[in-house]
Order: structure tokens, then C-alpha cells, then sequence
């Protein structure tokens, strides 16, 4: 257990800024080995940060004035923890990829271009799209309720934290071994490392589900509440979205590097706020 958790620790202090330091970061350690056990905690941070973000939503819609656009101001705000949590890692991640193979059709130039630290044209518009289009969905699942946009946010970060982990272990690293920060991350996935993270993610899908179950705060259609529905589309999207960059990557790198992975998991995030408006949008009508 001991272990676990410093894997666990190791893994949020990579991927966020929350502050493993002091005695408590000596008591973690490092090493590039710890680096890659921890990679299958990366769904578990997506407990952490998604449920930090879940729970400012809760708070802002509960207290906000029941007006029109008390949704999207929790979008806004909910949004912007997130980002502060993880210090834009992923959208960064995101804005290299998009300038990288938006500006070059030439492998090698790709790659150079996505080292710069510099964000060009084709980073700052995805990024800024990419803002747009989840506060967007998040505004819209706000309208449908305080539960429906808090399981939204809560999954979507864990299970979008899951699909990169497949990256790793079906692809090879292509970036500046030399110069990459996730170079020992990206070396090699263990099975038990990946049984970790699908694990994070199975107990994710459990409660969530377990909950609305028990609630029932959905409307019954056919028998099973609503939003269990929608949440089988919002995997499904967020499974294409992750297939669709898996196939990018192969036919354009040969291979993945970190911002890949930062890329792929907010497209499969925001797949999966997609999927999700969709299926509630869809049995909504049905019924």
C-alpha cells in the first residue's frame, strides 16, 4: 500500500501542480522507474482533478442566481481550476501537436516544430477552440442539472486520462529522448501498470453508475435511467476519438511523443462531453 501511494503521489506531481515536496516529496522519491510504474495512476489523478473541478461547478451552480447563464459562468469558472490544477500541461501538449503536424507535412520537420516552445498559429487556435467548444458542452450539461454536469466532469477526466496509456503501450516514442520530460514515462507500459489505470477507470464507471442508479434522478427510459445511456455513447465517442489520434499518429510520426499524449487526452475529453450531450440530447427526444 505504501508503495501504491507513492506511485500515486509521484504520478500528481508530474501531471499537476499540486505540491509533493518537503518531507512528503523525500518520503515519494524518484526514479525513472518509480516515473513509469506511476503512469497507470494517471486516470487516478483524473479522480482527483476531475472531482475538484466537479465539486467548484457544484458549488457555483448551487450559489449562483438561477438565471440562464448560471451554467456557463460554472463552466467558465470550473474550467479554469482545471487548467490552474495541471498548468495547462495537456493544452500545451495540444497547441504542439496542432503546430507541429498543422504546419509541416514532413515528418522530421513535424517533430522539430513541435519542440519549440513557441506556439504558432495552428496551436493557438486549437487551444482556444478547444476552450470554447468544453465550456460550451459543460455549459450545456449545467442546463440539465447539478449531477449530470458533476458525473460528466468526473469521468472525463478519468477516462481521458485512460486512452493515452494505450499510446504508450501500442506505439513507439519518437521524441528527444535527450530533451523530453516523459521519456522515461513513455519507455514501456507494464500489463500490471495498465491493469492499475483501467482499474481507476472501472471503479470510476462503478460509482458513477452506481449512483444514478440509486438516485434515480433521471428520467426512466426503456427501463434503465437516461444518462446511463448517454454515458455508453460518451465512451463510445471518446474510444473514436482516441482511435482516430492513434491513426493520425501512426500515419504522420510513425510513433508517439508526450505532447501526443497531452493532445489525445483532451480530444478525448472533450469527445466524451460530445458524446454525452449527444446521447442525452437524442434519448431526450426519444422520449
Amino acid at each position: 500500500m505504501a508503495l501504491f501511494l507513492r506511485h500515486y503521489l509521484l504520478s500528481v506531481q508530474f501531471f499537476t501542480r499540486i505540491p509533493v515536496t518537503g518531507r512528503l516529496g523525500d518520503w515519494v522519491g524518484f526514479s525513472p522507474a518509480m516515473l513509469r510504474a506511476s503512469a497507470g495512476h494517471f486516470p487516478g489523478v483524473g479522480w482527483l482533478v476531475g472531482g475538484v473541478v466537479a465539486a467548484i461547478t457544484a458549488l457555483l451552480l448551487a450559489y449562483l442566481p438561477a438565471a440562464g447563464f448560471a451554467p456557463l459562468v460554472a463552466a467558465v469558472w470550473g474550467t479554469a481550476a482545471g487548467v490552474l490544477m495541471t498548468g495547462a500541461f495537456h493544452e500545451d501538449g495540444l497547441a504542439d501537436v496542432m503546430d507541429g503536424l498543422g504546419g509541416s507535412q514532413d515528418r522530421e520537420r513535424a517533430l522539430l516544430i513541435m519542440k519549440d516552445s513557441r506556439v504558432g498559429a495552428f496551436g493557438a487556435i486549437a487551444v482556444v477552440l478547444a476552450l470554447l467548444a468544453k465550456v460550451s458542452l459543460l455549459a450545456l450539461l449545467g442546463s440539465m442539472g447539478i449531477a449530470v454536469v458533476c458525473s460528466a466532469l468526473f469521468l472525463a477526466h478519468v477516462v481521458s486520462r485512460t486512452w493515452p496509456l494505450l499510446l504508450i503501450r501500442l506505439m513507439p516514442h519518437v521524441g528527444d529522448a535527450a530533451g523530453s520530460k516523459s521519456k522515461p514515462l513513455a519507455d514501456q507500459i507494464s500489463g500490471a501498470s495498465l491493469a492499475t489505470a483501467f482499474l481507476w477507470c472501472f471503479i470510476a464507471l462503478a460509482l458513477v453508475g452506481y449512483a444514478q442508479a440509486a438516485t434515480h434522478f433521471i428520467a426512466i427510459s426503456g427501463g434503465a435511467p437516461t444518462l446511463l445511456k448517454a454515458l455508453a455513447v460518451a465512451l463510445v465517442c471518446s474510444a473514436v476519438a482516441w482511435g482516430l489520434m492513434w491513426r493520425w499518429f501512426a500515419q504522420r510520426l510513425q510513433g508517439f511523443t508526450g505532447d501526443c499524449l497531452g493532445a489525445t487526452q483532451q480530444v478525448c475529453e472533450l469527445a466524451f462531453y460530445l458524446g454525452l450531450c449527444l446521447g442525452l440530447g437524442r434519448m431526450g427526444a426519444a422520449a
